[in-house]
């Protein structure tokens, strides 16, 4: 991703679970539906480097191809949605002291009129929204 984007975000939650089982919950993107609704996967093969996966987010449908998937310490992906806005998503997975995680989203959307459809206090508030659910079932 390049100077293109015009709305980022990164928003951070610490969670009292191990990094093994946050890494558990954000790589069952399946699972993701159970604690966070707005979230369904459509199309999933192997979450691997390179490989595609089709997913729906609210109303959106979005394309993505995973960039990044280190065991328990990060995913990392690319997608598209309506054909025009173009997001990296980062997740970052931080062992904490006590056994407990930091878990970070840095995301980057680039299209046309990004700032005006999906400003940044948006993008925020749906991370934050995310980290809470996952947070939440974490710590079940």
């Amino acid at each position: 991703m390049n100077e293109l984007h015009t709305v980022r975000n990164t928003s951070s939650t610490e969670i009292d679970a191990s990094p093994a089982e946050v890494w558990a919950l954000l790589s069952d993107l399946r699972g993701w539906q159970r604690w966070w609704p707005e979230h369904r996967v459509l199309d999933l093969g192997e979450i691997a480097p390179g490989e595609r996966f089709r997913w729906r987010l609210g109303g959106v449908r979005i394309t993505s191809r995973f960039a990044v998937v280190t065991e328990g310490s990060e995913l990392t992906w690319s997608g598209v949605a309506l054909g025009v806005y173009r997001a990296l998503d980062r997740n970052t997975i931080e062992p904490l002291p006590g056994g407990r995680t930091r878990l970070t989203i840095a995301e980057s959307l680039a299209g046309p009129l990004a700032g005006l459809l999906y400003p940044a206090p948006r993008l925020r508030a749906g991370h934050e929204r995310f980290l809470h659910a996952i947070k939440k079932e974490a710590e079940k």
